[in-house]
């Protein structure tokens, strides 16, 4: 079973293709993270937020990624982040076109 990683955080940016070229960096690492699937990065400049939907192949994988990810947002000066680990339902998933 696949699991969901689900964060978003207060940021000032930067946003779009500022956001995609600072930030290409960290996203090629995360590829290389155990049981990472997939990322789709989030952003909102209205609001001040960003964060993604991480896919992970166990929830051992996703719960090791949460705690080192949390450790580096509060690097960056993060520290109010708003994450959730969620089970994935398959037979739903796939009939509404999810790619698990």
């Amino acid at each position: 079973m696949a699991y969901v990683l689900q964060v978003n955080f207060k940021m000032n940016g930067p946003f779009g293709d500022e956001m995609a070229e600072e930030f290409s960096d960290l996203a090629k690492s995360i590829n290389e993270e155990d049981g990472f699937m997939w990322k789709i990065w989030t952003e909102s400049s209205e609001t001040n937020e960003a964060g993604g939907i991480y896919l992970f192949e166990t929830k051992e994988t996703a719960e090791k990624y949460y705690v080192m990810h949390m450790s580096r947002l509060a690097g960056f000066g993060i520290t109010n982040v708003n994450a959730k680990i969620f089970a994935i339902n398959s037979k739903l998933t796939e009939i509404t076109k999810g790619r698990v």
